[in-house]
């Protein structure tokens, strides 16, 4: 059972493995340890990750990325329209009420929806893990943002599904960092004096903010805050803004209206900040930006900073909100952690700075996998697989959620809502609500607070319809609890419903010494629960679309497969073409007949113009693994030859060399064989001998042909000779010595002082071997 964490980001992800030595970052196919979060559509095939990568600028229309931006999202989202359109150029639509897109796949418009896209791009994450563990993966924890609200989680629960993933729980990405921070610490303090510590997280679209309490065996985390339009693309987008503007001046184009020209504007950029970084002035040139002009300028820090102020200014309000809620004072926050890549521009780190005066910014984590490492250790505390140390987390919810209702007829002062679960609450958590009906009823669960949810997310959650609540046996309100639960993925569900009706027995009382009289009795009460029935709707996905989504990706999965292995076939037709040609007349010249090779190339240029056509463009596998099967089987022939040619004298040397050491074993006279029979040593010997004889003789008829004949002589018959030989003589050289005979009468005499009958010796009990458990791993 394989044990893994992906850290989901909006450019790329990462994916964590734990093994008995810790935990590794795995590299994918191009061995990069961080794997493009984009999804490509093509007439053949879909492209996904790196693959879609290379199809980015060509294929733009049908490359999709910020996948983590538009789940769970619907297409009137005010943000979708105005912020995450400026970075798509797929054409977005309404697929199912949710955000998705339209392109053209195998030659048709075809229409997904966000929560599809995650689905194949985690089932493309699911393989780069599988071939790295040589295993199938299945149990996961995927980091998600902490604003994430519950619709959004729920989205990328049916992506895990649909992906075939058994996501063990979503974790906030910097609850996932504050994790892998404090289980590898062995000096956290006791909780009554905890080490506070704030991971500052400024990532490729968004900030957040986490303060977090370290002790002995556990965090818990005091408070977060969050800025889910501040990040590196951001930088990236005002640069290209400025530049678009430069060189519509000066060179009379407009980038903006090219979306490849803006592509490569868009790669220049990011060089260019990651070298202002380092330097107080960096260059900037992009060759055929655009109607074959090359482009050019130069930017200072100083300018590169002022472009950014307005992005850099809203830096601080996250980090100096974190910081009031968590209660703690300036003074009392021990340390500062910066992790994501954006938190490498030293503008940015001047602005956290700025929040914490006089506190060192430490990053002592890796920055860009430290996400993705928090995510596996998770996933191994709650894997049976790996045996972890305990370290307790105690997350909390970003939102408070409310449930409210109808009024109970009669009841004018009741109460209709109440927040249940109110900001900041724990998580994983459970709460049960008691209600008196006399009827069947309904809840509804929403945020409390939708003014502060993302964008235009519906802060409505789910819907509890309860059923078959009647009066009691009295003709009074019913005693109804409901149970809600916030789980560990952070998602509200409604967990059970029940009754409760208190029971009066009367037992007859015991009076001590006495036997129980019928009239002296005692009345005890009993709490009796019943379930009730009830039907729970929720904001995601019904279950049977989940399916129908699973289904389709599992024949556009199979499809991909089917035409990479048609492209591999191809690639090795056309691969054994050229290599034959041109070992026809190098390293095979001497083993082919000239008939043969005559015949042999006139297939290869059949072959060839036949791949180069129109109908070997497109052909089917088959096609392709019938041509080739029909090159080998003339060209194996000749390859064999040359291949005996090879392997014959060192298989003839290696049973040569068996021959002589089993020879010289038998003539040796060595005391440890002196107990073998003569006449078995000789028939090793003769044994020896024989196969000597038919070696050189076959040897002496193999010289005498020609090279471009089939061998008579293979390495595999000598091979097959030493293997005889070897089972011949190696259970006589290795038979035991007898055991020598027992004589009666030659004992020796026994001592008067020796104890005639010593008592038996009592064996040592053996321990008990305790039962093997999951295998440690190594946390450091």
């Amino acid at each position: 059972m394989a044990v893994v964490g992906i850290d989901f980001g909006s450019l790329h992800s990462k994916i964590g493995v734990a093994r008995h030595r810790g935990i590794d970052i795995i590299t994918n196919e191009v061995s990069n340890r961080a794997t493009p979060s984009l999804v490509s559509f093509g007439p053949k095939q879909r492209s996904l990750g790196e693959s879609a990568k290379t199809q980015e600028i060509s294929n733009f229309r049908n490359t999709i990325g910020s996948l983590k931006r538009l789940i769970g999202r619907t297409l009137q989202d005010v943000e979708v329209q105005e912020v995450e359109k400026k970075f798509i150029h797929a054409n977005l639509v309404d697929v199912g009420g949710t955000v998705g897109v339209q392109v053209s796949y195998l030659g048709e418009q075809a229409k997904f929806s966000a929560t599809q896209l995650v689905g194949m791009y985690l089932a493309k994450l699911r393989d780069i893990a599988a071939t790295e563990l040589k295993n199938g993966v299945s149990d996961v924890v995927i980091a998600v943002p902490g604003w994430y609200t519950d619709i959004q989680r729920r989205a990328v629960l049916d992506a895990a599904t649909i992906a075939g993933l058994n996501p063990l729980r979503l974790i906030t990405d910097t609850t996932a960092v504050a994790f892998g921070y404090g289980i590898t610490k062995s000096d956290l303090p006791e909780p009554e004096s905890p080490r506070h510590v704030v991971f500052v997280d400024v990532g490729h679209s968004s900030l957040s903010v986490a303060v977090v309490a370290f002790s002995k065996g556990q965090l818990t985390v005091k408070s977060t805050a969050y800025e889910p339009h501040l990040g590196g693309r951001d930088i990236d987008f005002a640069l290209v803004q400025h530049f678009a503007e430069e060189f519509k001046a000066k060179y009379k184009i407009d980038v903006l209206s090219n979306p490849k020209a803006t592509f490569r504007l868009y790669a220049s950029a990011e060089k260019l900040k990651k070298i202002l970084s380092a330097n107080a002035e960096a260059p900037l040139s992009v060759e055929s930006i655009m109607n074959d002009v090359d482009a050019s300028s130069k930017l200072s820090r100083d300018e590169y900073e002022g472009l950014i102020a307005h992005v850099l200014d809203r830096i601080p309000a996250p980090l100096q909100q974190a910081l009031a809620e968590s209660g703690l004072t300036l003074e009392q926050v021990d340390a500062v952690e910066l992790v994501g890549g954006s938190t490498r521009v030293p503008a940015v780190r001047a602005k956290i700075q700025s929040v914490f005066p006089g506190k060192a910014l430490s990053t002592t984590l890796n920055q860009d996998e430290a996400c993705a490492r928090g995510a596996t250790f998770a996933c191994a505390t709650l894997s049976p697989v790996f045996r972890v140390k305990e370290f307790a987390m105690h997350d909390l919810t970003a939102y408070p959620v409310k449930v409210r209702w109808e009024k109970t007829p009669g009841d004018d002062e009741e109460d209709t809502e109440l927040v249940v679960f109110p900001k900041g609450n724990g998580i994983p958590s459970t709460k049960v609500l008691t209600f008196y009906r006399k009827e069947p009823f309904e809840l509804e669960a929403l945020y409390a607070d939708p003014d502060n949810l993302p964008g235009s997310i519906n802060p409505w959650l789910g819907k509890l319809s309860v059923k078959e609540v009647g009066p009691s046996a009295s003709g009074d309100f019913s005693t109804v609890r409901v149970k809600t639960r916030l789980n560990l993925h952070g998602v509200l569900s409604f967990e059970g419903v029940y009754t409760e009706e208190l029971e009066e027995k009367e037992e007859p009382m015991q009076v001590d010494g006495e036997a129980p009289a019928a009239e002296t009795t005692t009345k005890k009460k009993k709490v009796i629960k019943k379930p009730v029935a009830f039907v729970a709707g929720y904001s995601g996905l019904d279950s049977s679309i989940v399916e129908q989504y699973k289904e389709q990706e599992l024949k556009m999965y199979s499809n991909d497969k089917l035409v990479q292995d048609t492209e591999n076939c191809k690639n090795a037709l056309e691969e054994y073409i050229y290599d034959m040609r041109a070992k026809l007349d190098e390293r095979y010249a001497h083993f082919v007949q000239a008939q043969e090779k005559e015949k042999i190339l006139a297939e290869l240029a059949k072959d060839e113009d036949w791949l180069y056509s129109d109908e070997g463009e497109d052909a089917a596998k088959s096609a392709y693994v019938s041509r080739l099967d029909a090159a080998k089987l003339l060209g194996d022939p000749i390859t064999t030859r040359w291949r005996e040619s090879e392997d014959r004298p060192k298989a003839a040397a290696r049973l040569r060399e068996t021959i002589n050491s089993y020879i010289l074993q038998a003539t040796s006279g060595e005391e440890r064989l002196a107990h073998i029979d003569d006449k078995d040593k000789q028939s090793i010997v003769e044994k020896g001998a024989t196969i000597q004889k038919w070696l050189e003789d076959q040897s002496v008829r193999q010289s005498e042909r020609a090279k471009n004949v089939d061998p008579i002589l293979t390495a595999a018959e000598i091979e097959k000779k030493r293997e005889e030989i070897i089972f011949f003589a190696t259970p006589i050289l290795t038979r035991p010595k007898p055991k020598p005979p027992k004589v009666e009468g030659t004992e020796t005499p026994k001592s008067g002082q020796e104890t005639p009958n010593p008592p038996p010796k009592t064996e040592t009990p053996t321990p008990e071997t305790k039962a093997e458990g999951p295998s440690e791993m190594d946390i450091d």
